[in-house]
């Protein structure tokens, strides 16, 4: 048999193969009208499951009923790959295929989330060696592998992933201030694209939060505070990613859209992985608002949502007041209002480590003794149950997996007492499985290592992704029509990459009076308020405001003694620039763009024409005034929806 009929889907060239799928399950021919196939649990013969002529709920049903209470609950749990020298996973070498292995065949696990940051042939090579460890097991289950976002300016452990060569694109506001939902649309199917050539068939987004608080330290992935403008944008990155608008595609990715519901309302903007931040408090109407956010990638069939970490306090479902506990424990917000009023059938996929214990120094560390991976537990308003008990409320709350978790033994215990029923666990078994079934996984789970080198990342997808990051900058002041200059060669430069300048034609002088024109790059500001905790010591919290001693303010104030300046601020968090006003004669906002990119714009090689996807108060005043669950409440210095377009 030629080496090209061995596997179906994409091809695998002889010296990726060679190797490294020598004892790989070969494709077998049952006979004159059968088609190959993969004879996974090894006992010559074609079984309904391994049959692809099939339904998927033909060969959902064989399976089941081949497999054990144990290889059931081992579908529920969605585990880290463990990296090498790592604790959680991130890794620029690969995984602990030792650990793998452990993972796979003694606890039966076959969902993953991958944060290895390593170059794509190689990223392929690592995900196939995962495929050839699970389809050695007994009914050879292909494994499930997830990622956090990719393809973006931000990078946060726990939340986001940076690096690898996927095409760069602006952050999700960066497609917010264009509003452009074919765009999404192609930016998501670009990203499918490149996800599945390394052997990624999840993602674990989009953001559909609403960004009501201005201070929360994840605005950055959100599509902005409108929950219209979210609705339809995310609804779109759903459509792209997974191939259509009615579900997950054979070549797609699936998306688990989150985080359901309120996560956006964190007071002062803490973070719900943090203990300090697992309350938010919302009325009737400002949850609907909330709710209202995800109508689009419902209505899009995203395949998961990811319940919130928060305990949602203050408003009702059905007329009971909701109990205050994390999404993920909430039969109310997972199976009334989600699965009961929105019809949702896809997989519920929990927030990570939400069944773990948060200890001492998950709850008040210090510098003595800073919060460790191992201490790291989101249980909130489930603290005083024990961990079998959180399991099992979680799954009679509507949880089909539990994220972060490596060890389904407390759901085996939970159905062993009693405490969960067989037929809970099938119902979310039969989903897990039909998914991967869909996405033809049980037929092909390989990739091709030398084509995912070619194709992730290549120059014309990044062409695109590169206008992207010029066309969603926004102009907020053009004072006399300062740019795109013209005529002023001579610069002085303030967080920007000399050589781009140059590149750009431009002479960079040492000293602003010896300049006709000055470009300073500046971020949002913000604190670290809890230095000692794991995430919130990564994460960017307290303060927007430019203030007397910041250097990009020192900065702007020092150039603009001697020559009008262009003020250009990268946006994770809506900054207050009510400090930065009086000394720039231009202002330009993004949220993401490289400073190649940057200069496009000034120099007026490209129009930017993008608005503002929420608005910039006037003062952090007005920010500790307003309601964290309430959009743009604020006083704003620009409103939601401000820009200038430069042609």
């Amino acid at each position: 048999m030629a080496l090209k009929e061995l596997y179906r889907g994409v091809l695998l060239a002889p010296a990726c193969v060679a190797g490294l799928f020598a004892l790989a399950t070969p494709l077998v021919a049952a006979g004159p009208e059968a088609p190959q196939w993969r004879d996974l649990n090894r006992n010559n013969q074609l079984d309904r499951y391994e049959d692809s002529r099939l339904s998927v709920q033909e060969r959902v049903d064989d399976l089941m009923a081949r497999m054990t209470i144990e290889e059931k609950v081992g579908l529920m749990v969605h585990a880290s790959l463990p990296g090498q020298g790592s604790a959680i996973g991130v890794s620029s070498t690969g995984y602990d295929m030792a650990r793998v292995r452990v993972m796979i065949e003694d606890g039966k696990i076959n969902s993953f989330i991958t944060r290895i940051v390593v170059k794509p042939a190689e990223f392929a090579r690592q995900n196939n060696m995962v495929q050839k460890i699970a389809e050695g097991t007994r009914l050879g289950i292909p494994a499930t592998i997830s990622t956090d976002p990719r393809h973006h300016f931000q990078a946060t452990i726990g939340a986001s992933t940076t690096g690898g060569g996927f095409t760069l694109w602006p952050d999700t506001l960066g497609f917010a201030a264009l509003d452009d939902a074919d765009l999404v649309r192609r930016f998501g199917d670009m990203a499918r694209q490149e996800y599945r050539a390394v052997g990624i068939h999840m993602a674990l987004s989009p953001q559909a939060d609403v960004g009501s608080e201005p201070r929360w330290s994840r605005f950055s992935a959100t599509f902005g505070s409108d929950p219209a403008t979210i609705s339809r944008l995310a609804g779109a990155y759903v459509e792209g990613f997974q191939g259509g608008a009615t579900g997950v595609t054979p070549t797609g990715v699936a998306t688990v859209v989150k985080h359901w519901v309120g996560y956006g309302a964190e007071p002062e903007g803490f973070d719900g992985h943090n203990h300090y931040g697992r309350n938010v408090h919302l009325t009737d109407a400002s949850f609907a608002d909330h709710v209202r956010a995800f109508d689009g990638p419902l209505a899009a069939a995203s395949e998961g949502v990811m319940p919130t970490y928060v305990a949602l306090h203050g408003p009702s479902i059905g007329g009971k007041p909701v109990e205050p506990v994390g999404a993920g424990f909430s039969k109310q917000v997972l199976t009334d209002l989600l699965r009961g009023e929105k019809a949702y059938r896809g997989l519920i996929i929990s927030d990570w480590s939400i069944t773990r214990d948060c200890p001492q120094t998950c709850v008040s560390p210090d510098a003595t003794h800073p919060q460790a991976p191992q201490a790291i537990g989101m249980p909130w308003g489930v603290e005083t149950l024990s961990v079998a008990d959180r399991f099992a409320k979680g799954v009679d709350a509507g949880i089909d997996q539990f994220g972060g978790v490596d060890d389904a033994t407390p759901i085996l215990e939970g159905v062993r007492s009693g405490a969960i029923s067989v037929e809970r666990i099938d119902d979310s078994a039969r989903r897990i499985l039909a998914l991967k079934f869909r996405q033809g996984l049980f037929d092909n789970p390989y990739v091709d290592e030398q084509a995912a080198a070619r194709l992730v990342g290549n120059a014309a997808w990044q062409s695109e992704a590169d206008k992207a990051q010029r066309q969603s900058q926004i102009l907020l002041r053009n004072e006399g029509g300062l740019l795109p200059l013209k005529g002023r060669k001579k610069i002085w430069l303030y967080g920007v990459d000399e050589a781009v300048a140059v590149s750009a034609g431009y002479v960079v002088v040492k000293d602003p009076s010896e300049a006709d024109i000055a470009l300073v790059r500046a971020a949002t500001p913000f604190e670290k308020l809890h230095p000692f905790h794991f995430f919130g010591s990564r994460q960017h919290e307290g303060r927007l405001d430019f203030r007397a001693d910041d250097p990009a303010l020192v900065a702007l104030k020092r150039a603009a003694a001697h020559v009008p300046v262009i003020a250009a601020v990268e946006m994770d968090r809506p900054a207050v620039l009510t400090a930065l006003m009086p000394h720039a004669k231009a202002v330009l906002v993004n949220f993401g763009t490289s400073d190649v990119a940057l200069f496009d714009i000034v120099s007026g090689r490209s129009p930017a024409c993008g608005h503002l996807p929420f608005a910039l108060p006037a003062s952090m005043a007005a920010v500790e005034r307003q309601r964290p669950d309430l959009s743009d409440d604020e006083e704003a210095l620009f409103p939601k929806g401000a820009g200038l377009c430069l042609k």
